[in-house]
């Protein structure tokens, strides 16, 4: 026999899909939430049902949307000669704190795992390839996470840039191995994107 009501269970399995949130955390969420008024419920539900549709991902970059336009690739605003690859989109957020790259972005959508289910096939190279020729960028940033998956795919997009003309760098100084950008304040991050090597 089920612990909770089958509404209630329902709610903490789906709870317990978010990263690091385990059974008990789940059931506190769930209880929390009936104690929400009614209106705030019904504002939560409308927000989860349109979420997707509210946001998405631009067609050129990779990076969210909630408007036509993408802040991220304009051209009045952004120094087109230079691109930095990064694995999600969540990741331009840390790196726009630094205030330090103003260039265009790239979302590969993920790092190297083959135990995953990720390949090179998923990476969309020749998108990447495309918007590297096209705009002529003449300098590539790999910011990726400092961990063996990010490093895998950093080498693995390094070897396919060799004759696209593009100088590739990495951010340098301040990155500890096994570091994600989620986790590196901002004083670090801006020094490695300043002082970045020849990759």
């Amino acid at each position: 026999m089920s612990k909770y009501p089958n509404a209630i269970n329902s709610l903490i399995a789906y709870l317990r899909k978010f990263p690091g949130v385990g059974s008990k955390t789940a059931e506190r969420h769930a209880f929390q939430l009936l104690d929400w008024p009614d209106t705030q419920l019904q504002d939560f539900a409308k927000l989860l049902s349109n979420f997707k549709e509210t946001i998405h991902p631009c067609p050129s970059c990779g990076c969210l949307l909630e408007n036509a336009l993408c802040a991220f690739c304009d051209p009045s605003k952004r120094d087109i000669s230079s691109l930095c690859i990064i694995a999600s989109p969540k990741d331009v957020y840390p790196i726009e704190e630094t205030r330090v790259y103003k260039g265009l972005y790239h979302v590969i959508g993920g790092l190297l795992s083959p135990l995953d289910g990720k390949t090179p096939e998923d990476l969309h190279i020749g998108k990447l390839k495309e918007r590297i020729l096209k705009n002529e960028i003449r300098d590539v940033i790999i910011a990726l996470d400092s961990t063996i998956e990010g490093d895998a795919t950093a080498l693995y997009l390094k070897e396919e840039m060799e004759d696209w003309g593009a100088r590739v760098t990495r951010p340098a100084m301040g990155m500890p191995m096994g570091s994600s950008l989620d986790y590196i304040d901002g004083g670090t991050l801006a020094r490695a994107l300043i002082g970045r090597q020849n990759f």
